[in-house]
């Protein structure tokens, strides 16, 4: 049985030292399971900027508890750099990274904003748990509160109100609990 509390890890990193940022697009690359943290490490020793967003479990054992921090989305992390055979073939060489999340071969850039959101949930340390990802649903906005501007995908649970985040290009889904919070459709 385990509880969860959000502790965003965002790996504070230099971004390489010859690319300009109005150039930069986020990514997410495909990472082996349990090689998260040290591929985000790497990365930074290389200059490459990273997001690797964690989560904290409290284990219970029959002896003890012990808190974890495990990947919020498990096999994926998030790299941004310009889109160059350069640049992503020094992502490529880095120990654990197995490639990237593409469309017919060509990596899918990941909109800041939805990362964005991500680290909002992070830093405000709002309970959340992973979701199937969802492709239709109405899209909402929260209007108000410390979650003023977050969008999502509504979804009712009986008596539990939920707004799902999306990260599209690796197809994963988290959860927060709406309940309180004014909530308007997005056109």
């Amino acid at each position: 049985m385990s509880t969860t509390r959000i502790n965003g890890l965002a790996e504070p990193s230099v971004p390489f030292r010859d690319s300009t940022p109005e150039g930069c697009c986020w990514y997410a690359i495909q990472i082996r399971r349990r090689f998260e943290k040290k591929v985000a490490i790497q990365l930074r020793n290389k200059g490459v900027e990273s997001f690797l967003p964690v989560v904290k479990h409290i284990h219970l054992w029959s002896d003890r508890r012990q808190t974890v921090e495990e990947p919020l989305f498990p096999g994926y992390g998030f790299v941004r750099l310009a889109d160059s055979p350069a640049y992503r073939l020094r992502v490529l060489q880095t120990a654990g990274v197995t490639g990237f999340v593409t469309a017919r071969g060509i990596p899918v850039p990941v909109p800041e904003q939805q990362l964005d959101d991500v680290r909002l949930l992070l830093a405000k340390e709002i309970s959340c748990r992973a979701y199937p990802f969802l492709k239709l649903g109405q899209r909402v906005r929260i209007r108000g509160g410390c979650l003023d501007g977050l969008e999502g995908i509504f979804v009712s649970e009986e008596k539990d109100h939920s707004l799902v985040l999306s990260i599209e290009s690796i197809r994963r889904s988290l959860a927060i609990r709406i309940d309180g919070y004014d909530v308007v459709a997005v056109q």
